[in-house]
């Protein structure tokens, strides 16, 4: 166990010398670090205190925020190994415990994510959580009060909970199922199993962090640049969450990943300009625009003239 400075390794402000425990070295599930992730201290004072009292925690917030980030991100500075997996709707309680399978003739029983996590004390996180059938969900109501596991396909052998062991879920709609339309397919959430979390909330990073954001990861793009793409990020999230209406209706959003990705694609086609293109433009498409159907893309870059000023010619 080594114990870290969160002030040097999260770069947030906090007083000197506040220190969490992890780990000596990384082992095989730690995730990579992304050395431009920027940490919120508010959202992170919260998780590091669901990881400190070992609680069971259910982060919540609108598609891209950042949620499962946040839990790598923190894993990764801290050395901390993660088994990662998204829910579905076709998903049954084997593929988080673990199923017999045929190996060199013979049938073995193979741990799941959630198996394996409990036995070694890691980090188990389950994304999107509110897609998953609320029936396979409530077998894991006994886990999340700090039972062992029990596997029954494996002669009901008793997987004690590693004192290590967290479960984090994630979802859209706080387990309360969507009212919006924007998370076809999410599914309301067993009361029981919901009164076991310890709740957060990941929004959108606010203008000045995003703005923040890019241009630590992108140093090279000018503030301007940053600014409008960040900009234009704000107006797609709040057409796709509904609070704005002065646009095309949206079926997906930017996340910080995405306008990451967009500004380096910015930068990388700058020479389109020679070609009387925009290189904003031209790379808007390829970051995202191209998932967006013809007309609705064509409206997006109607937007992004009228938030940037800048049409698709030079």
């Amino acid at each position: 166990m080594a114990d870290f400075f969160i002030r040097e390794t999260f770069s947030v402000d906090v007083p000197e010398g506040m220190t969490f425990p992890g780990n000596d070295t990384p082992g095989l599930y730690t995730p990579e670090a992304d050395p431009g992730y920027l940490f919120r201290k508010e959202i992170l004072s919260d998780f590091l205190l669901g990881l400190r009292n070992r609680e069971s925690v259910y982060i919540a917030g609108p598609t891209g925020a950042g949620k499962s980030s946040l839990v790598t991100e923190t894993a990764a500075r801290l050395n901390l190994q993660v088994q990662e997996i998204t829910a579905n709707g076709q998903m049954e309680l084997a593929d988080l415990i673990g199923q017999h399978v045929l190996q060199e003739g013979s049938l073995v029983f193979q741990d799941g994510p959630l198996t394996r996590a409990m036995r070694e004390g890691h980090i188990f996180l389950l994304d999107e959580i509110d897609y998953l059938d609320p029936g396979v969900v409530a077998g894991l109501n006994g886990l999340l009060q700090g039972q062992p596991l029990v596997l029954a396909e494996k002669g009901g052998e008793v997987v004690p909970r590693h004192p290590d062991f967290v479960f984090v879920a994630t979802g859209n709609t706080a387990g309360g199922g969507d009212d919006t339309g924007l998370y076809l397919g999410t599914q309301r959430q067993n009361l029981a199993f919901m009164d076991r979390f310890f709740l957060m909330e990941v929004d959108y990073p606010s203008r000045d962090e995003e703005i923040q954001l890019v241009t630590q990861a992108i140093p090279n793009l000018p503030m301007t640049y940053a600014e409008k793409l960040v900009d234009f990020a704000v107006h797609v999230r709040r057409l796709f969450t509904g609070e704005e209406m002065d646009g095309p209706q949206m079926d997906f959003t930017i996340s910080s990943r995405v306008l990451v990705r967009w500004a380096k694609y910015t930068l990388f086609f700058k020479g389109v300009s020679k070609q009387g293109k925009s290189p904003m433009h031209h790379a808007f498409d390829r970051a995202v625009g191209f998932r967006a159907d013809p007309a609705t893309r064509t409206a997006l870059h109607e937007l992004l003239q009228r938030v940037t000023g800048e049409g698709e010619t030079v």
